[in-house]
């Protein structure tokens, strides 16, 4: 058996002397007091005394709590939702909300407009597949209860805009699938959400929109073996042929004007809601690191939620500090993200760009009529997804897309030209130029601060815009720019279609939409103003 040598063996381990420095020894210990963020930390040895070691329990059950908030309020803004269409009386699959006279500001949706006519249903997947035979013109999509896009829907969907028949499976489902006939998803979730828009035609009158949907929607269970299936599929004896099921009457409620709260709350009763969908949903529908930090803090699905009184103040503590977060992200964006920017130190933002609807790549560049993906980076960009569920609901790539004349942009605005918010007492104006880059139409609509819904005002529709319903359009100057005022009074000389008021309690921000946006939007050759104060 082969030796090593004693002068082999020298040179391996070196001089018998030898030793680590005692710098790189005390880099890698800890001194028996330390002063940090959360206090003096006291070791023996390098031991924890036990007070320090609560210290540290208590911020880790903290930090494990803020990310939940942050990392989840997609999964609670999605059961907001469900929440409020059972409390207006909608019941899963077969009952259908729609805004007959448009989306006002007694409703509680973040970031909802009046622009378009909303339909939006709950479909339960726990028995099988649902489908939705879709009418026609429709614009929106279909996610999760973790606002994970499932499929577009419309315009921006496979049936662009025409209408057709989709297949939505749920997570359980291993039965047989048809071989065609239908645009067929699949959702990690029991429930889904189906959220459209119809828009009015001419811009002046959502009748028409609003009989087409209520004429042509369907959702009913999928029969396998009916629909999709040819007799030589059956052939092989994988499926049963069956006739066609038999079409519920659908119901639509309509809930124009009716005081609904989608949005979830701020302080403990968040991470009850956030619990509640842990247990509805397969523990498989969101990913394991998420599904780590709800673990840390006692959300385990199939296990009762039962914080003590420490871990209650911790959670109620948590939840204060991520409501701060995505309020921080939003308004003061620019401090750290800059890059959200539309243009150059402009408070108009959209923080999608960073990571597209995926949070994770930027969306891809539209040239010669051809898409041209960006390589995934790899990285979750954690703040524009928290940013954007804050003040968002649903996801869809439809919503950030370099497309012109297909689907809709956003932008938001949380403070002045000078980068202070903006006060309800106060007057402002924005000045947007001529030729508005939207082929359909444009908006713009003021939000509550605190709610992150319509501003409640006596106007009830909080917008201006080039339609004429339901508040009349906004007029042009002559140099072909459009004004629009915000103030609590209406001021002298604005036409009622270029005002849009406020409420001198309450603080606003703005969302600017524009539908079937142009080619300007994208390269930016066209920028809307800044919101001024007027002295």
């Amino acid at each position: 058996m082969a030796s090593i040598s004693s002068f082999a063996l020298a040179i391996v381990l070196g001089p018998a002397w030898a030793e680590v420095p005692q710098a790189t020894i005390d880099a890698l210990g800890t001194p028996d007091s330390v002063e940090t963020s959360i206090g003096t930390l006291e070791f023996k040895d390098g031991i924890p005394t036990a007070e320090s070691a609560s210290k540290v329990y208590d911020t880790l059950d903290f930090t494990r709590a803020l990310n939940v908030y942050n990392n989840s309020f997609r999964g609670a803004s999605a059961l907001g939702l469900v929440k409020g269409f059972r409390s207006a009386g909608a019941e899963d699959n077969t009952h259908v909300l729609i805004f007959e006279d448009l989306l006002d500001s007694a409703g509680l949706f973040i970031t909802g407009n009046a622009d378009t006519v909303y339909y939006l249903a709950t479909l339960d997947l726990t028995d099988g597949p649902m489908v939705i035979e879709q009418p026609s013109g429709g614009l929106g999509t279909i996610n999760d209860m973790w606002f994970s896009w499932v499929i577009d829907v419309g315009f921006p969907g496979p049936d662009r805009g025409l209408g057709g028949k989709y297949l939505i499976v749920g997570p359980d489902y291993d039965g047989p699938l048809p071989e065609n006939g239908y645009f067929v998803a699949h959702a990690k979730t029991n429930h889904a959400l189906y959220a459209m828009r119809a828009f009015m035609e001419n811009g002046n009158d959502p009748a028409p929109a609003v009989a087409n949907v209520k004429e042509n929607l369907k959702i009913y269970p999928y029969a396998p073996g009916a629909w999709g299936t040819s007799i030589a599929e059956a052939l092989k004896g994988t499926v049963r042929l069956a006739q066609e099921p038999t079409i519920p009457e659908m119901t639509f409620i309509d809930v124009s004007g009716m005081a609904i709260n989608t949005i979830p709350p701020s302080d403990y009763g968040f991470f009850e809601l956030i619990n509640e969908n842990v247990q509805n949903e397969p523990a498989t529908s969101y990913d394991v690191e998420l599904a780590g930090q709800l673990a840390a803090i006692g959300i385990v699905h199939g296990k009762p939620f039962q914080p003590d009184a420490r871990m209650k103040a911790i959670l109620t503590d948590a939840a204060k500090v991520g409501q701060a977060v995505g309020r921080t992200l939003n308004a003061r964006f620019a401090d750290v993200h800059p890059d959200w920017a539309h243009s150059e130190n402009s408070n108009w933002m959209m923080m999608l760009w960073e990571g597209g609807a995926f949070f994770e790549t930027p969306p891809p560049l539209f040239e010669d009529g051809m898409f041209k993906p960006f390589p995934p980076t790899g990285a979750r960009t954690l703040d524009a997804r928290t940013a954007f569920y804050y003040a968002v609901t649903l996801d869809s790539p439809a919503m950030i897309m370099r497309l012109p004349n297909v689907g809709s942009q956003y932008l938001l605005s949380f403070l002045d030209e000078q980068d202070e918010p903006f006060d309800g007492a106060k007057t402002y104006r924005v000045t947007l130029p001529k030729d508005i880059p939207a082929a359909k139409f444009w908006s713009v609509t003021l939000y509550d601060n605190q709610t992150r819904s319509m501003l409640q005002t006596p106007q009830k529709y909080p917008r201006a815009g080039s339609q004429s319903s339901p508040s009349p359009a906004a007029e042009a100057a002559e140099d072909g720019s459009t004004t629009i005022w915000f103030s609590p009074e209406q001021p002298e000389g604005v036409a009622r279609g270029n005002w849009v008021q406020t409420d001198p309690d309450r603080g606003w921000f703005a969302g600017f939409r524009v539908y079937s946006p142009l080619p300007a939007y994208f390269d930016k050759s066209w920028l809307p103003g800044e919101i001024e104060l007027v002295e």
